[in-house]
């Protein structure tokens, strides 16, 4: 047996077809979303759901409050939820194809504590140089700032990582908690220095939360959505090629260098978008694309659409946990799927020692 495992893993064959998987995650997104929207500490049954959204009839008093709550509160954080879980879960799938192993993923490697670093220098010291001017900081300047954060800390994590063009897990892991402790021990001083406001704000982007979603939020998401999925569409056979090796993907004419760069701009976008708005959310990344893995096969074609409608789903049934678990507390999203997903995670880190033989 090969000892090197790819980015895909040594998986089963696929056990169900691709219509059969798609249908079931739209299926499972209208579900999800009907339930994300009548739970709450305002409960909305079903019937009246349906009423705010004009299928049947209902009180006008009702009516009134529930399209308030509904369309001001519940639906945009329905909307980033699925759009932040898509990014986080498409950053994952396109992470470990280009590193070729299933144990990639933004957050394990310090990116996204990268883009959470690049966001709080924004907070601390875009305060400090624009309020006293009086200039109001443009709104989508969180996320330029965590892309860039992003984009910076993946190029650092490639660097030390990889030689001669091979990754090795023990390399890439070790290099992300490097990277890792990095970002958060600067984050620890901007921290120290910053006022209570300032204090408020960067402990929401270290323990994630959707807490404050609206419409703005979602729709300065959906640019960077758009090029991720787009992009990650247009190098996804590529992708396929490249998991065999790079040696591999460039006698089959695929340009290496520019399929690297490509994923890791695509990987940065993601994973700062969906920091810039919700913080760090760790663990699916790595969640999603193995479990479909195991149902569609490793073809990146299916894949990474695939792992973008798992994603949101699973984020958006965390956040309705998050919100009824604690009630009327809300506990923070990141901590929530950090439970969950660390097991999962020892779990796949053991199947992978078993397959390489350590």
């Amino acid at each position: 047996m090969n000892k090197v495992a790819d980015a895909a893993g040594d998986v089963p064959a696929p056990r169900v077809s691709a219509i059969a998987v798609f249908g079931g995650l739209g299926l499972a997104i209208v579900l999800g979303a009907a339930i994300a929207a009548t739970v709450g500490a305002a409960g909305i049954s079903p019937h009246r759901l349906a009423a705010a959204l004009g299928l049947v009839g209902g009180d006008a008093v009702d009516l009134e409050r529930d399209r308030l709550i509904l369309w001001t509160i519940r639906f945009p954080r329905i909307a980033m939820a699925l759009i932040v879980g898509a990014l986080l879960a498409m950053a994952g799938a396109t992470m470990q194809g280009l590193f070729r192993n299933p144990l990639a993923d933004p957050a394990l490697l310090g990116i996204s504590g990268g883009a959470a670093l690049a966001v709080a220098v924004v907070i601390v010291f875009g305060d400090k140089m624009l309020v006293p001017a009086q200039i109001m900081p443009p709104a989508g300047i969180l996320p330029v700032a965590a892309f860039l954060g992003a984009l910076a800390t993946t190029a650092v994590l490639y660097r030390f990582a990889t030689r001669d063009g091979r990754t090795p897990i023990a390399t890439l892991l070790l290099s992300g908690l490097a990277v890792g402790a990095l970002a958060n021990a600067a984050i620890g001083f901007l921290i120290f220095a910053a006022d209570d406001r300032q204090l408020r704000d960067i402990t929401f982007w270290m323990l994630g939360s959707l807490s404050g979603a609206t419409w703005i939020k979602v729709a300065t998401l959906l640019p960077f959505a758009a090029v991720a999925f787009g992009g990650a569409q247009l190098i996804a056979r590529s992708l396929d090629v490249f998991v065999m090796g790079e040696a591999e993907a460039f006698h089959s004419g695929i340009e290496v260098q520019r399929l690297k760069l490509w994923a890791t701009v695509l990987v940065s976008a993601a994973a700062g978008a969906a920091v810039s708005v919700a913080g760090v959310i760790g663990f699916v990344g790595i969640v999603v694309p193995h479990l479909l893995r195991l149902a569609i096969g490793p073809g990146h074609r299916l894949l990474l659409p695939a792992s973008g409608l798992l994603g949101g789903i699973l984020l958006l049934l965390a956040d309705t946990l998050s919100r009824v678990v604690v009630t009327p507390a809300e506990l923070p999203i990141g901590i929530l799927t950090a439970i969950l997903g660390a097991p999962f995670f020892l779990v796949l880190l053991l199947r992978q020692r078993a397959i390489v033989g350590l």
